[in-house]
């Protein structure tokens, strides 16, 4: 089963450098503008000078990653490099077939924010499953993780966003002295941060309850033979009446919430207080239909390969 969920994982990575290539061949290269990171710096060079960004990829990733294998993670580096080599390899052999039918580019220029916009889009969910698939898509995210290793007082997404900006401000030279190529490159970096951002927060969020109620064992029995999850309780004293009563705090998945609402109502003489939670870590279920539901991608976390 490991191994069948790593092979998985493998293949998954291959799937996702094959569309993030496709993307770059139908939205970027055809509407000028550097896409955020090291490939962005590939973009222009390609522009100026006609070398495949396919050859660039792998010139600049090859030693970071390394240097990643060597100083940081070895199951990083080999998931990581999987991811580039393919989309190196993609890239060049998709400059051989004409997709000019398929590719979104106007000449006047009108309309021109939806090759960026599609672009960002598509690529923040490639980002999101790659970092569940604990694998980085190279460049900037290399040299995060090598400054990150030595000096972990830095944070990796100030660095990014550092050297994604520097791309955005030479595309302006490179590509004739324009504005429109900057703003471009910012809307593309924005939309692939939120996309991304928000497919990584979705299956990890949950709802925190804090239930006060005078019937902690069975309302906690409710949810886990309902819900599958558990909940702690906590005695307390209600300090407008002295009484003894009970607070149960529990975490449920976002789609159990209305479930959970359900079953307190039924129950006099107590209420909830509910807040978001951006993320669980730890031994914590994703529950779909009253059934637990296991991660398809394997994270990576012991040093094998």
């Amino acid at each position: 089963m490991i191994l069948l969920k790593k092979i998985w994982t493998y293949l998954t990575i291959i799937v996702i450098a094959l569309v993030a290539s496709v993307s770059y061949e139908l939205f970027v290269f055809p509407n000028q503008f550097a896409p955020s990171g090291v490939n962005g710096i590939c973009t222009m060079i390609q522009y100026v000078t006609g070398v495949s960004v396919g050859y660039l990829s792998l010139l600049i990733n090859i030693p970071l990653a390394l240097w990643v294998y060597f100083t940081v993670s070895k199951s990083l580096a080999v998931r990581s490099m999987l991811y580039v080599v393919t989309f190196s390899l993609a890239l060049l052999l998709l400059d051989r077939v004409d997709l000019s039918a398929f590719a979104y580019s106007t000449a006047n220029g009108t309309s021109r924010i939806i090759g960026p916009l599609t672009a960002g889009i598509i690529i923040g969910f490639c980002y999101s499953v790659l970092l569940k698939a604990s694998a980085f898509t190279g460049g900037t995210d290399f040299v995060s993780a090598i400054i990150h290793k030595n000096h972990p007082e830095k944070n990796m997404f100030s660095m990014i966003f550092v050297m994604n900006t520097a791309v955005a401000v030479c595309s302006y030279f490179v590509y004739g002295y324009q504005m429109e190529p900057v703003l471009m490159c910012i809307l593309y970096s924005f939309t692939s941060t939120t996309v991304g951002d928000h497919f990584m927060r979705t299956g990890r969020s949950a709802v925190r309850f804090e239930i006060v109620t005078d019937q902690p064992e069975e309302i906690a029995r409710e949810i886990i033979t309902s819900l599958g999850h558990s909940a702690t309780m906590v005695p307390a004293t209600g300090m407008y009446s002295g009484l003894a009563t009970h607070i149960l705090v529990c975490v449920v998945n976002r789609p159990q919430t209305a479930q959970l609402c359900a079953i307190l109502r039924r129950y006099p003489h107590t209420f909830a207080m509910m807040n978001p939670v951006n993320e669980v870590v730890g031994n914590f279920k994703q529950v779909s239909h009253g059934r637990e539901v296991h991660p398809i991608l394997d994270r990576g976390d012991s040093e094998d390969l």
